[in-house]
Parts: C-alpha cells; structure tokens; sequence
C-alpha cells in the first residue's frame, strides 16, 4: 500500500504537476494544474479515462472545446487529439489503458 503524498511529484509541463501510479495494464495520475497552464494538443495509443475534482480545465478534444468543471468525467479514445487549458487551479484524475509508458 503507498499514500499519495509519498508518490514523487513530476512537472511534466510548466505547471502540470502529476503524481503517478503504474500497475501492469494501467496507469493512474492525480494532476495539479495551475491556473493558465497549458497542455498542448497530443495524442496517444492509450484509452484515458479524465475526472475533475476540482476547477475549471477548458478541453479540446477530436475537435470539440469544452469547459470541464467539478465532477465531470469523460472518456478519450486512443489517437483522438486532445489539449487543455486551465481556466482556474485544477485537481484532476487520470487514468490510462495500456500503462502510459511516457510517465514511467
């Protein structure tokens, strides 16, 4: 058993600081996402399944911009592009199938 707040934290873009958990199918990451940050637009061979715990994260994704807030999920499919901005600080989960080897 681990507790999140022993789990190294990785700035992987300025100001998108992750914590990650690898298991052998997947990965999961607990993001703080200061406000302005940027994620530019990318894809990836893995599923990602995002939860936002808390702010506000303008995401585009295969084209559609929307505003997430507080409690809203959604589902990315494999190579569909995607990019984020955070409107507020943010507290968002992540999880991706297979495990997101970039994260290792």
């Amino acid at each position: 058993m681990q507790h999140l707040n022993d789990i190294p934290t990785k700035e992987v873009v300025p100001g998108l600081f992750g914590k990650f958990l690898h298991g052998d199918k997947s990965t999961l990451a607990v993001w703080d996402i200061k406000k302005g940050s940027i994620l530019p637009e990318h894809h990836h061979e893995n599923e990602q399944i995002t939860y936002i715990l808390e702010g506000e994260l303008e995401m585009t994704i295969g084209g559609v911009t929307t505003i997430f807030r507080a409690g809203n999920v959604q589902v990315i499919k494999s190579n569909v592009p995607h990019s984020a901005i955070a409107l507020t600080d943010c507290r968002v989960i992540d999880t991706w199938a297979p495990v997101r080897e970039a994260y290792r």
